[in-house]
């Protein structure tokens, strides 16, 4: 499998360290234990189009969200986690 870092260009997946599901929120601090403990133990293991996390271990040190299929490794898009993560932000006025 290849991945295109946006900073370093198309590496080997070998290059890469995979660090779970990418749409994954972390709960509030002051969430109930219930809602921690599925956040900390329950997963979806889903069969198809995916995001999810990687970091550019022998490369860059990106943080990376992957869009790819589970089923057959097909990459549909790589951005960097940080302007993902900017994206998520609610806008303030």
């Amino acid at each position: 499998m290849r991945i295109i870092c946006p900073l370093c260009g198309e590496r080997g997946a070998e290059e890469f360290v995979y660090h779970g599901d990418a749409t994954v929120r972390r709960p509030h601090p002051d969430s109930s234990a219930e809602t921690w403990n599925a956040y900390v133990h329950l997963r979806d293991n889903p069969a198809g189009r995916h995001s999810e996390l990687w970091y550019h271990a022998a490369g860059c040190h990106a943080w990376l969200v992957v869009e790819r299929d589970v089923r057959t490794h097909e990459i549909f898009a790589v951005t960097l986690a940080q302007d993902v993560a900017l994206a998520r932000r609610p806008v303030t006025a």
